[in-house]
């Protein structure tokens, strides 16, 4: 089946998600937070990651690709970006609109990438966030169109400014997904292996998760309404219960680049990370 050429510019939304304090803790411990940050997973002066922005609207990200009509057995998350105009707050209902604005294509064999993007507000009237997401689509390739041209963070040779280790469990998957992305590759054995893999992987934006922790926890700790922006692309696959290090590099003031690897074979899994904040 051919991706739908016709789902450019159509609109998504309103789409609205009532959710309680109860959400954003529990997304917070599936991307790892515990006792050592109490205040994103503790009702009592509740902060909520900037991150949990995605697992509120990954409605929208399904909506996105039912109406491109992407081959499911193919999707990956390519790219994220996210821009915070306020702070999320503990509770309340959300409200999101948005459209696929493009469509690129890498070859035959090689896939295509669906962009799209929406803006989410919150029921006190304020505008919290915009996401300009790429999925991509490894079983939807050579249909013709442009490929996308390539974006790259220079990274430094000198050694990272700061390094973040964590180890997510080897059940980490299954905790996350309760908090709205429910798709088979994280949890089917069988699934996973008919889309390539030895066994369930981890979410990407699970792994996302923990790198925003080790980004605040660096740069703006315990101060989640400080961060501005948040930009990755997603390169391999992790499976749950391996390592990882997210390593920063401070550019100027209120910026920073980033990337996450796999701590047992160094490969990046995370890559191009930007990071934004008020110093």
């Amino acid at each position: 089946m051919a991706l739908n050429m016709d789902a450019i510019g159509r609109k998504i939304g309103p789409m609205a998600k009532t959710y309680t304090w109860k959400d954003p803790a529990l997304y917070a411990l599936g991307v790892g937070a515990g006792f050592s940050e109490l205040e994103y997973s503790y009702e009592k002066d509740l902060k909520v990651l900037p991150t949990f922005s995605m697992a509120a609207i990954f409605d929208f990200f399904w909506e996105v690709g039912a109406l491109s009509a992407v081959n499911p057995a193919g999707v990956l998350h390519g790219e994220q970006e996210l821009i915070f105009h306020n702070p999320i707050p503990a509770q309340g209902t959300l409200t999101t609109e948005g459209a696929i604005t493009d469509y690129f294509d890498k070859g035959e064999k090689k896939g295509a990438l669906v962009v799209a993007k929406s803006d989410t507000t919150h029921s006190n009237g304020e505008k919290l966030f915009t996401s300009i997401m790429t999925i991509f689509s490894r079983l939807d390739g050579g249909f013709g169109g442009e490929n996308a041209l390539k974006k790259a963070v220079s990274f430094p040779e000198d050694p990272p400014h700061m390094t973040v280790s964590d180890l997510p469990s080897e059940d980490q998957p299954l905790l996350y997904r309760l908090t709205g992305d429910l798709f088979p590759l994280h949890v089917d054995p069988e699934f996973a292996k008919m889309c390539g893999f030895e066994r369930p992987i981890m979410h990407g934006l699970c792994t996302h998760g923990f790198a925003c922790r080790a980004l605040i926890q660096s740069l703006v700790p315990g101060e989640p309404e400080r961060v501005r922006g948040l930009g990755c692309r997603f390169t391999k696959p992790l499976y749950p219960g391996v390592p990882i290090e997210t390593r920063i590099w401070k550019t100027e003031k209120g910026a920073a680049i980033w990337r996450t690897v796999n701590g047992q074979t160094g490969e990046i899994v995370i890559d191009n990370g930007t990071f934004y904040y008020d110093e």
